[in-house]
């Protein structure tokens, strides 16, 4: 009997014109951190802001503001309890933590859906020097607290007139 001669196959791929230019182009070691390398992705994935997980270390976002009289932070604690929230000044360094448990189950006549998240959280900063830690006012409502950290009365801008 003759045999029959294997058939090749060859896998077709696409043409890129440009990819054989890259030889040619100088070389840029910040290139990888630009594209969807390795590099990029580790920082894309420290730095991305994460819901509230089981287990994870929570971050929560705060804002600074100042004003001629006070210094104001917000932070945004949503699905915290007041009761669950702590604040402390240390030597100068104000530290908000605390912990977030939340469960909710909801049962009908053939299923059941249960969802649980919980994490703690802290964050520090060290106050300004102008400022008074005996004299911080805190308030907490729908899970936004509050705290207005007064100024030194001789830290504040005084008016001079131009004669």
């Amino acid at each position: 009997m003759a045999e029959k001669p294997e058939q090749e196959t060859k896998a077709l791929s696409r043409w890129d014109p440009f990819g054989e230019l890259e030889a040619f182009t100088r070389w840029d070691p910040f290139r990888a951190l630009m594209g969807r390398g390795r590099l990029s992705r580790l920082f894309e994935d420290m730095f991305r802001e994460r819901p509230f997980a089981r287990g994870e270390l929570l971050i929560p976002v705060l804002d600074l503001n100042e004003t001629d009289n006070e210094y104001v932070v917000t932070v945004e604690l949503p699905g915290v309890r007041k009761e669950d929230v702590s604040v402390e000044i240390t030597e100068g360094v104000l530290t908000v933590r605390g912990e977030k448990k939340s469960e909710r189950e909801e049962k009908k006549e053939r299923s059941c859906w249960a969802e649980r998240s919980y994490g703690s959280f802290s964050r520090s900063f060290t106050l300004p020097a102008n400022a008074v830690p005996d004299r911080i006012d805190t308030s907490y409502k729908d899970g936004i607290l509050m705290l207005r950290i007064e100024k030194r009365e001789e830290t504040k801008p005084k008016r001079i007139a131009i004669k």
